[in-house]
This record gives structure tokens, C-alpha cells and sequence, in this order.
């Protein structure tokens, strides 16, 4: 995985954090939920992009 598809993991899975945060104090329970996913989509990313290069080696 690249330097920059890490950056840009890291970065959706702050903006999810960031959103989730939000939704909390505000009782938000959409923006909130958006958060986790956004959180789990970010990590699931990752996820593929370390399996692909496994399998790139």
C-alpha cells in the first residue's frame, strides 16, 4: 500500500471519527451513525490494501 492510500485511510477514518463526535454532542443519532460507518468503511479499506499486498510480495 502507498504512502498516500494510507494517508487517505487515516484521514475518511478521522472525518468518521470527527462526525461521530459531533453526532454525540449535538444528539445527533444520524450524523453520529455516519461516523461509524464512515469509520468502518475507512478500516475495511485498509484491510483490502494490506491483503492485496500480501499477495503482491
Amino acid at each position: 500500500m502507498g504512502v498516500m492510500d494510507d494517508a487517505k485511510h487515516n484521514a475518511e477514518k478521522l472525518v468518521g471519527k470527527a462526525k461521530e463526535h459531533i453526532g454525540d454532542a449535538t444528539d445527533n443519532e444520524d450524523l453520529e451513525a455516519e461516523g461509524k460507518l464512515d469509520q468502518a468503511k475507512a478500516s475495511a479499506k485498509k484491510i483490502g490494501d494490506d491483503v492485496k499486498d500480501a499477495f503482491d510480495k
